[in-house]
């Protein structure tokens, strides 16, 4: 293949990339440009990208009829207190299985990695009722309890500290008196920062778009989470397309700066997953 050519084909494929980038996001852009278009606007054909008559009286009926604020607030403080169990967690475990070597570790290791392949529904119930038993219903550590762990941040912090932490190098701290706290604070997780925004990213948009286990923990209207608020949007009949739209566009703010903020750590992280000095 000449030079040309390649530079050819590589154009043409950037191309494709993108188009199929701007398909993926025109979902996107109709969702944000009905939040502010009128009923009869939202449902004239062909659809319109931009409103020819901006208004924001779908997003005034949301926050006037709705706690949106206050499901937006009890989403962000459960995702963000899931996001740091789940990161230390996985640091921790992934740390330990991957640098203390007892003679069953391959074999925890396995459980932990069987686990994934479990849905969350097989034990949901199960798990609900002790979270009933605990009084925890309607609270955030009752949401919390079935986002604590994720088994493929052990297994993403593990194959990273088996590329990007040698062996010499902790064994050199212990040398010089280092204890095994001081060792994971100091060493392994300065060293982890890439893997552990990019298990962040995952774990909080887990936790973030999570809806069958709010719906049955929450039963008071004011300790939805908001992917439960949404669904009051649509009933058996209608969707309120406009109130639906203007809370879902205020829902991705808190995804697409997580996004933006951790990309790239996020992309280094995953890239490293599978190496291995």
């Amino acid at each position: 293949m000449t030079h040309g050519q390649r530079k050819v084909m590589d154009l043409s494929i950037d191309i494709g990339l993108a188009l199929f980038g701007l398909l993926m996001l025109a979902p996107l852009v109709m969702l944000v440009a009905n939040a502010f278009k009128t009923p009869a606007e939202m449902v004239a054909w062909p659809p319109t990208f931009i409103p020819s008559d901006p208004t924001l009286d779908n997003f005034r009926a949301v926050l006037g009829e709705t706690p949106l604020l206050l499901w937006i607030w009890n989403s962000l403080s459960f995702a963000i207190l899931s996001t740091i169990a789940i990161v230390l967690t996985s640091s921790i475990a992934g740390y330990i299985i991957a640098k203390f070597p007892f003679r069953t570790i391959n074999v925890v290791f396995a459980l932990f990695l069987a686990t994934a392949i479990v849905p969350f529904e097989v034990y949901m119930i199960p798990l609900y009722f002790q979270v009933k038993d605990l009084g925890m219903l309607n609270t955030t550590q009752g949401l919390l309890i079935g986002y604590l762990v994720m088994s493929f941040g052990i297994f993403l912090i593990r194959q990273n500290v088996l590329a990007s932490i040698p062996d010499e190098l902790i064994e050199a701290a212990r040398i010089d008196g280092a204890g095994e706290m001081w060792i994971y604070w100091h060493i392994v997780l300065p060293l982890l920062r890439g893997p552990m925004a990019a298990l962040a990213v995952l774990a909080f948009f887990q936790a973030w778009t999570t809806f069958a286990w709010p719906m049955i923990v929450a039963t008071r209207r004011s300790a939805y989470t908001i992917e439960v608020g949404l669904a009051l949007f649509s009933t058996g009949y209608t969707v309120d397309l406009g109130k639906l739209s203007a809370a879902s566009a205020c829902v991705l703010i808190p995804s697409v700066l997580a996004f933006v903020i951790l990309r790239r750590n996020f992309v280094q992280g995953v890239a490293s997953t599978g190496m291995k000095e």
